[in-house]
């Protein structure tokens, strides 16, 4: 046993049997509270015997019989893996003509010519002991006869018309059906009474085997084969039982008791047949073990009353059946303790304004304590739809803002006591981009520059990062990052492309991008620039096994310097015609060394390149063979990918065809299964790209390795790779599906993962079903159409949004790999809480009166609840659209129309009207109605008075009074400026009165009209001010009372501009307001 453990090692490396360790073991682990035991584990050695000799006569067989080959392997623990094989280790083709059983013999409908062969080797491998048994060759010789006779199927296996089966719950239930005949038969498969399972039923082998994954008790039935060609049918019917080792219903869990508390330990366990349940306690039969006057026994229950510190015990359940047995550990603690909160003290939580913010208080106590939360030092404990809280003390703020920013304080108290710890959050400003790059096309050697204006968090220091194309920026010069921009200096045809400005902080990250596109200068119009003419006199020297010296002469550059030669090569030997990239050398430059592989017949061209472009190719230089030698390289991208969950299938990229440096290109296939085998299987095949491991565990990983090899030797070792065999569909669903409603429409489900060895997979996540049953409120089924939310990872949880208020809805989880879904959890059901109502339907205004309206109106399209009442609100509306005194009035709900009495006659009314349920109010309706003038109206006025600025009289009026102040105005003009004094300043000459004094222009008296004067503007009290308006504090009869207020004025010709209107109406009760124009009676009342 190791030091500090409860592992058990048996080393047999250094010499003893496996077979003297045979046998059933138990761990058992004690302390002063109790004792644990572990499962039964049986360790068996594994065996692979060797194939009994037996002499095999050579098959002799007429066109169109049918055959079987037996194989009948030795009995190995664990069983072998079959597969059938020729001289040359090649996988023998089958189909729907010959196909290999379950029990490992090779079946054929009817031979054929081709079948013909000395070589049909049965193998089988037994993957723990690493080993390859092979059984001697088996000869079938065909001879024809003329004519082959047709025949009608018959079943090769299982004989007789029925048989048995009997399969575990959950395992995967195998049947097979082969028939002989000709033409071959084709195989169907029915369930008598009822339908084949959905998504988890199988074909293989050309549907002559049903495979049927996680088989349950309602699997059981009778399963009909049908082996039908055009000469008739044959059928065998398999009777299928399926019984089922111990499962559980519920496990017994830990308990964690105050002294005096109760409590229960259920262990529920179902199977067939019906497991007997037993209980043991410390590891003894409860029976025979200590009394304990507060333990109860009844059935697969225990209960405990009023428990001592005394009962700490360790019990074990045991449900057990013919098929096997299941074990509970559970811990009974019986304990005191006083609260402990296990989060740091004064924690700092950061998160970004609009995000979740997650405040955790963690805690342990006995009783379970009580958690509350608080804001501030003083602050009331925090509560509503704003908050969630979570079982293990944390604290959700869904939607955090700035005020949320503060002190929260965590309380966690039990009987024995109570304890308190503080956690700070603070809430940052989002980063953003307020200044973003733009599209920029920018002539080649220019510059350009782009923009990245961000905007942080004070308290937050952010990175901005420049990518192009998604990549780092070029290690160049030219680049130059500044605080918020980027320039590129000189940009050349290399430079285009998107670039993209990344700003990080340690909470967030925003990004923008923006495209350059480089376009070439216009070309000067006296100077014609073409692509260089093609390279000539190619000749080849200093030929070596790897290497070979190439020269040339450059053709005419055209106006544009030759930048550069580009060099090709055509393989005269593996791919003539076809011309490859070699390399590329300075246009200043006119001989280079080539490097050269061996087993290729080179031919050499040369491409000038300039500005404009690329020359023609040069004629092709003489022809160079190289000499044949190993492979200098092993094949690429070397995978390995199961594409059934009982093989391997391994790929690589084949090397071309100057790569394999000789004739003969082979490859070497090795493979291993990861920390189980020591020794590499190994294969050589031809010149493809994929081999084939069949029989392989399922989803289970492998070393791989592929090296390449002709005729003069091997590769270099190559490196390895790890794969994985196939997948298939998880096995499980997962357990402990519980959801928490956390409002009217959202919910909160958590699952427990599934075990990673029962995904059978590469996990990629969970998948919610989730449905909406009915609705509370109307108790009325509709078509149910399900939603799928899936989760990626290795997730337990998920967020269920939109969902519908007071209603019931049900949801499964199913586990997702690469092959598909697993079984999907047993349904749970989940209701959502009542919400707010929708807005009435409608609301309809009829039979009006003189004190009286009829109000009908029809129920909310979604009650989202119970209704508990309507809320009438209502209130007159004035000839100036002014909102009198609001009446409000509540109505049951059970009410559709309400005559409302007491009104004045010949007035406008405006109503509010909304739906209530125990929440709270939804959206209001409104509408607007007048009660009649008088008994003769016969109904209501459908709209406001008549508007007396669409009437001729006062149009008429308005334009003579227009009319009027225009000829009074011309008079005034008339008179100002005919010279001399007024008659007023003349009776001023003629009676001096020493009193009468000149009004200032200051203290508003009278002043002297005189010539000098005649050109200035009108003084205050008699004429207009220098701005042209009228101020009304100087007339009671001012103009302004018309107009907008001092923005009242006169054309040039005299008229008046500005609406007639009356002063502005004050804001309606409510926030409603009138949008028609002001009535034109207010104007009338303000002129007179």
């Amino acid at each position: 046993m190791k030091p500090n453990s409860g592992t058990l090692v048996i080393n047999i490396m250094n010499g003893g049997k496996a077979e003297a360790y045979e046998g059933v073991y138990q761990c058992t682990a004690r302390n002063e509270r109790g004792a644990a035991i572990s499962n039964n584990i049986v360790i068996r050695p594994s065996r692979s015997p060797l194939w009994t000799k037996e002499k095999l006569e050579p098959n002799q067989v007429r066109e169109g019989d049918s055959l079987v080959l037996h194989c009948r392997p030795p009995v190995g623990l664990p069983p072998p893996i079959i597969f059938w094989m020729d001289n040359a280790f090649q996988r023998l083709p089958q189909s729907e003509r010959v196909s290999q059983g379950l029990n490992g013999d090779l079946y054929f409908s009817n031979v054929q010519p081709e079948d013909t062969r000395e070589d049909y080797i049965c193998y089988a491998r037994f993957n723990h002991t690493q080993t390859i048994q092979q059984k001697q060759p088996i000869s079938v010789k065909v001879f024809s006869t003329k004519p082959v006779t047709e025949r009608q199927p018959i079943l090769l296996t299982p004989t007789g018309s029925t048989s048995t089966k009997v399969e575990l719950r959950g395992n995967v239930l195998l049947l097979e059906c082969i028939a002989a005949g000709l033409p071959t038969p084709v195989i169907h498969w029915i369930k008598e009474g009822g339908e084949l399972p959905a998504n988890r039923t199988f074909f293989e082998n050309f549907k002559k085997t049903l495979k049927i994954i996680d088989v349950s008790e309602a699997d059981s039935g009778n399963y009909k084969c049908i082996a039908r060609n055009i000469l008739g049918s044959a059928h065998h019917v398999i009777s299928v039982t399926v019984k089922a080792a111990p499962y559980w219903i519920t496990a017994p869990r830990n308990l964690v008791l105050s002294p005096g508390e109760d409590g229960t330990l259920i262990c529920r366990a179902n199977g067939n047949p019906k497991p007997n349940i037993s209980w043991l306690a410390n590891g003894v039969p409860i029976a025979i073990a200590p009394e304990d006057p507060s333990r109860k026994v009844d059935g697969d229950t225990i209960i405990f009353s009023h428990v001592q510190e005394r009962s700490s015990a360790v019990y074990q359940c045991n449900a057990s059946n013919e098929y096997g047995y299941l074990l509970a550990n559970a811990f009974v603690n019986v304990l005191a303790e006083p609260p402990r909160i296990l989060t740091p003290a004064n924690k700092l939580y950061q998160v970004i304004a609009d995000s979740p913010a997650l405040l955790d208080c963690a805690y342990f106590g006995s009783p379970k304590p009580e958690i509350e939360w608080f804001k501030g030092v003083k602050g009331s404990i925090l509560r509503g739809s704003e908050y969630v809280f979570h079982d293990n003390g944390t604290l959700e703020i869904p939607v955090a803002q700035k005020d949320s920013t503060g002190t929260y304080t965590c309380v966690a108290r039990n009987e024995l006591g109570k304890i308190q710890n503080e956690v700070q959050l603070e809430v940052k400003d989002p980063t953003m981009i307020i200044k973003q790059p733009e599209y920029k096309v920018i002539q080649r050697y220019g510059q350009v520059s782009f923009e990245c204006i961000i905007k942080h968090d004070s308290t937050l220091l952010p990175t901005v990062i420049w990518l192009k194309d998604n990549d780092e920026l070029p290690d160049d010069e030219r680049f130059l990052v500044g605080k918020d921009n980027l320039t590129i200096m000189n940009v050349t045809d290399k430079d285009d492309g998107t670039y993209t400005c990344i700003v990080n902080t340690t909470l967030d990250s925003v990004s923008a991008s923006a495209v350059l596109t480089v376009v070439a200068a216009p070309p000067t119009p006296a100077i014609i620039y073409a692509r260089p003419n093609p390279p000539f006199d190619l000749e080849l020297t200093g030929q070596l096994e790897r290497s070979v010296e190439l020269s040339w002469i450059p053709g005419d550059e055209n106006n544009s310097p030759i930048t550069n030669f580009v060099i090709e090569y055509e393989d005269g030997l593996h791919e003539p015609g076809v011309w490859n990239y070699q390399t590329e050398v300075p246009g200043t430059q006119t001989t280079v060394q080539l490097k050269l592989s061996p087993y290729v017949n080179y031919s050499f061209r040369v491409i000038a390149v300039n500005e404009i472009g690329r020359s023609q190719p040069s004629e092709p230089s003489e022809q160079y063979l190289t000499k044949s030698a190993n492979p200098d390289e092993n094949p690429s991208n070397v995978q390995g990918i199961g594409s059934e969950p009982d093989n391997l299938v391994i790929t690589w990229e084949s090397l071309k065809g100057f790569q394999s440096n000789g004739p003969g290109l082979q490859y070497k296939v090795s493979w291993r299964q990861k920390d189980v085998d020591d020794e590499w299987t190994s294969v050589i095949v031809a010149n493809v790209s994929k081999y084939i491991v069949s029989g392989t565990p399922t989803f289970v990983p492998y070393e791989i390795k592929v090296q390449a090899l002709n005729d003069l030797g091997y590769a270099p070792e190559p490196s390895e790779v790890i794969g994985h065999s196939g997948e298939d569909l998880p096995m499980v669903a997962p357990g402990n599906v519980q959801v928490h409603v956390i409002n009217s429409t959202l919910a909160k489900v958590h699952w427990d993962p599934v075990p990673l060895k029962t995904v059978r997979g590469h996990l990629q996540g969970y998948k919610v079903y989730y449905w909406k049953v009915q609705s509370l409120s109307r108790r009325s089924r509709r078509h149910v159409e399900k939603k799928i939310l899936t989760f990626r990872g290795n997730k337990t949880f998920g967020m269920l949004p939109g969902l519908e208020p007071y209603s019931s809805y049900k949801l499964n989880v199913r586990v997702v790999n690469g092959k598909g879904e697993g079984p999907a959890s047993p349904d749970k059901v989940f209701k959502t809480p009542e919400g707010v109502p929708s807005s009435p339907s409608f609301l309809k205004i009829t039979n009006p009166t003189l004190d009286s309206l009829t109000l009908e109106w029809g129920s909310p399209t979604h009650p989202n609840g119970v209704l508990t009442s309507y809320i009438l609100k209502f209130q007159p509306i004035n000839n100036t659209h002014e909102l009198g005194p609001l009446v409000e009035i509540r109505i049951p709900a059970n009410e559709s129309s309400l005559i409302l009495k007491n009104l004045n006659y010949s007035t406008r009314y405006k109503f509010y009207f909304n739906a209530q349920t125990s929440v709270g109010s939804g959206n209001q309706i409104t509408e607007e109605a007048v009660t009649i003038m008088d008994e003769g109206a016969g109904k209501a006025m459908a709209s406001r008075q008549v508007d007396i600025a669409t009437q001729g009289w006062f149009i008429g009026l308005m334009c003579a009074v227009a009319l009027l102040i225009l000829i009074l105005l011309i008079v005034c003009f008339i008179r100002r400026n005919k010279g001399g004094k007024y008659p007023v300043k003349e009776k001023e000459d003629a009676h001096a009165d020493p009193e009468i004094q000149p009004m200032k222009e200051d203290d508003g008296t009278f002043g002297e009209y005189s010539d000098a004067e005649d050109h200035k503007p009108l003084k205050k009290g008699s004429r207009t001010p220098s701005d042209r308006t009228v101020k009304k504090e100087d007339s009671d009869d001012s103009l302004v009372d018309y107009g907008e207020g001092v923005n009242g004025q006169f054309n040039e010709d005299g008229s008046f501009i500005g609406q007639y209107s009356g002063k502005k109406e004050k804001e309606p009760a409510e926030g409603n307001e009138s949008s028609e124009a002001p009535s034109p009676v207010n104007a009338m009342n303000s002129f007179v």
